[in-house]
């Protein structure tokens, strides 16, 4: 079989992006309690992601959900990961700025420990991605649009999306001419 640099390249990246969940659920938790989760979109719900940080950017007038929507649609890939937003059960912790875990709960509060965890995860799967040379970029937005697009079954409020690109210029950062589509 003789596969072309741009099947080569999107296979790398697909298989870069499995990966990347994969560092993400592994990498250290605090308290043992793994609160991280993690997909990977491509074609029409890649397409999907995109179109909801469009709808986003128009709602918003914030720009900067439009221009990353146009790097997920120079992407071959997105992995998005996220923690869902349960209190890990201590009684005298407070960094989140509550008394204890169950008044964070009650007043449905980001649990510091969850938050921790997953900007771990993140640095865990992008390292990942730099070790393989797969151009990547940590997104807000796509975390956003992740959510607007019901990806999430829990009480999710910390997510971010994680596009993957495989070009001479990377989508990212070089935006212009030669820019290679997906």
């Amino acid at each position: 079989m003789i596969q072309d640099r741009l099947a080569a390249s999107c296979d790398a990246a697909i298989r870069t992006g499995q990966a990347m969940i994969a560092a993400a659920i592994t990498a250290p938790k605090g308290n043992g309690v793994d609160n991280v989760n993690g997909v990977l979109l491509t074609g029409e719900d890649k397409d999907e992601l995109a179109a909801h940080m469009r709808d986003i950017a128009k709602e918003t007038g914030e720009d900067f959900y439009a221009r990353d929507a146009d790097n997920v649609d120079n992407s071959i890939c997105v992995v998005i990961l996220w923690v869902n937003n349960a209190p890990i059960g201590l009684t005298n912790c407070g960094l989140c700025g509550f008394k204890n875990c169950g008044a964070n709960k009650k007043a449905g509060a980001v649990c510091a420990f969850n938050v921790t965890d997953l900007g771990i995860a993140v640095g865990s799967a992008v390292s990942l991605a730099a070790d393989n040379r797969i151009d990547n970029r940590v997104l807000f937005s796509a975390g956003k649009g992740a959510a607007r697009m019901g990806l999430f079954e829990d009480d999710v409020k910390v997510c971010y999306g994680i596009p993957l690109s495989v070009s001479s210029k990377s989508v990212f950062f070089d935006r212009g001419p030669g820019d290679v589509k997906f």
